[in-house]
């Protein structure tokens, strides 16, 4: 509890528990901004840490949206420096965030690294579907946060062929199920954080 209150007053922050970086430079950094939104990206990081073992992926969470402006711009806003050791100054960033994904592009448009940063946010689509139909609908699910990573890491657009393939089955077995059952499967329902 004492660790979620510091966090949430820094409003931004590294997930040490959900990285493998251990605080190297990372290949990759997953970062994430809303309830749903984080779980999946979390969910991506187990399947990317359990496939890709070597991955070095930096996980940061968002709270507090301003925290992606410069503080010159906003008085919660991060220096230059501080962004740049968060989100690194030439790896890919994948954010997943419960909304518009151009709202985290207008926060973030005069960072360096801006141009690595890929958004993957709420594109209107979606009915009467399962949690993670809605998810795969709107490209904010495990499976494609995942895929992401592999397609924008070069080391892994080499090597993970096959895990990439293992991903796009898993998109149309849940679909299949959640067209199937009216819910999702359990092992997305009930999922957690793997024990270490």
């Amino acid at each position: 509890m004492n660790a979620a209150a510091s966090h949430c007053a820094k409003g931004i922050g590294i997930w040490d528990w959900a990285s493998s970086d251990a605080g190297a430079e990372p290949d990759v950094v997953m970062a994430c901004a809303g309830d749903i939104a984080t779980m999946e990206a979390l969910a991506a990081t187990a399947i990317l840490k359990k496939n890709c073992p070597e991955l070095a992926i930096r996980f940061v969470n968002v709270v507090d949206l301003f925290r992606l402006m410069p503080d010159t711009e906003h008085p919660h806003g991060l220096s230059d420096r501080d962004f740049d050791s968060l989100f690194t100054l030439d790896k890919p960033i994948i954010f997943n965030f419960h909304s518009y994904a151009s709202l985290i592009h207008k926060l973030a448009y005069r960072r360096h690294n801006h141009h690595n940063l890929h958004v993957r946010g709420y594109k209107e689509k979606g009915n009467i579907n399962t949690p993670l139909e809605l998810a795969i609908i709107n490209q904010v699910d495990r499976f494609n946060l995942a895929i992401d990573v592999i397609d924008r890491v070069p080391r892994l657009q080499r090597t993970a062929a096959h895990i990439k393939d293992w991903l796009k089955s898993q998109l149309l077995e849940h679909l299949d199920y959640a067209h199937a059952q009216g819910i999702d499967a359990e092992s997305i329902r009930n999922w957690t954080w793997p024990a270490a």
